[in-house]
């Protein structure tokens, strides 16, 4: 019987002593894996959401809004001018060595004809680029930059600028062509991007935009003489360069003597042709863009006179997209644009294409050459 009873006990203490640990065991092991699982589940959510975030494109106009906002204007003493962006939060705009080279002062003007005072603080001898440090935009958020990848043929992409004057000017085209190299002295272009988007003098310095998601890809440079083909200096080839200047200015700039025979977008002069030929092709840009309100300020007053905005806008809200066939200018006494186009539109549910002929005269109001009158007649 003794015998008995302590076996009972001897086994009632092994199942008391197993139980006791059990739930020492689970007490203290299982929320920790619990929380080790929970916090892994969590990490991972994060980082999908960060990748869906990164990876979810955006539209065009909200891409375009929110990119002018951070493109300037650079104007010079002599009266020259060319483009610009915001690249970090200390107020410092980078653009092309060429646009500021020879001045240390410049004036700053924003897409909200704000003016502020701008300091070249780092130029480059045989890479054309520079930064100029505007105190007024310290602490506005910048553009986003890309600092790694390289853009590919094909992409889509968005000039911002102001060709010939025309400030906030946006183009569309795509990469057409990588790894271009060009030697225009004193400047030395090497990798560079090949772009269809037309731009003309004033778009210098002014960012190459990824179409899908506002990134900037390079900083737009020269153009051929010949075609829309543009070049940009992609931003991953200098970042480094424009980032040692804003963190240690140039105390001494150095004196940069350019060819001026070169190709690189000259800002000093505009002929009548360029700038006509210029503002027939922004004006078509716009409509295809379906941004009426820019191509209806390209008119001149006497023509907004006689056609409302509202009039305007009825008469190509059908037009899918226009495109410039041929395009001859005249000048006597007064510039004459004459073209043929094609216009895809659209009626009861479907599509045609029509081509036209428009003759449009183009003169000055304010310092400013406007479309002053047009006429159109439909061709067989």
């Amino acid at each position: 019987m003794k015998k008995q009873w302590l076996i009972s006990c001897f086994t009632t203490i092994l199942i008391w002593s197993a139980g006791v640990y059990a739930f020492t065991f689970i007490k203290e092991s299982v929320p920790n894996q619990l929380n080790t699982q929970s916090t892994i589940l969590t990490s991972e959510q994060i980082a999908s959401n960060e990748i869906s975030a990164a990876a979810e494109p955006k539209e065009m106009k909200e891409i375009i809004r929110e990119t002018q906002k951070r493109v300037v204007q650079i104007e010079l003493a002599n009266d020259s001018l060319g483009s610009g962006f915001l690249y970090n939060d200390q107020g410092d705009v980078v653009t092309n060595a060429h646009v500021v080279a020879g001045s240390t002062d410049v004036q700053v003007k924003t897409t909200d004809n704000r003016e502020f005072s701008g300091k070249v603080i780092g130029i480059s001898e045989n890479t054309d680029v520079a930064v100029v440090r505007v105190d007024g935009l310290k602490g506005m958020e910048p553009l986003q930059v890309s600092r790694e990848k390289h853009a590919d043929i094909g992409d889509e992409v968005l000039a911002l600028g102001s060709p010939l004057g025309f400030q906030n000017t946006v183009t569309t085209g795509i990469i057409s062509g990588v790894g271009r190299e060009l030697e225009l002295p004193p400047y030395h272009y090497e990798d560079v991007y090949q772009f269809s988007a037309p731009i003309a003098p004033g778009n210098s310095g002014g960012p190459l935009i990824n179409r899908h998601t506002g990134e900037v890809l390079g900083i737009n440079s020269a153009a051929a003489d010949q075609g829309s083909i543009g070049f940009s200096i992609p931003l991953p080839n200098v970042i480094a360069l424009m980032e040692g200047w804003s963190d240690s200015p140039m105390t001494t700039l150095p004196n940069i003597v350019e060819d001026a025979d070169d190709d690189v977008l000259k800002e000093e002069t505009y002929l009548d042709e360029d700038l006509a030929q210029y503002l027939i092709n922004y004006f078509y840009e716009s409509i295809n863009f379906q941004d009426f309100v820019t191509a209806y300020s390209l008119l001149g007053s006497s023509w907004q006179g006689n056609t409302s905005y509202e009039s305007f806008r009825e008469g190509y809200l059908h037009t899918e997209s226009v495109l410039i066939d041929e395009l001859t200018i005249i000048i006597e006494d007064d510039v004459i644009v004459t073209a043929t186009i094609t216009a895809k539109e659209r009626s009861n549910g479907s599509y045609t294409n029509s081509k036209y002929k428009v003759t449009y005269t183009v003169g000055y109001e304010n310092d400013q050459m406007k479309i002053l009158s047009g006429t159109g007649e439909v061709l067989d």
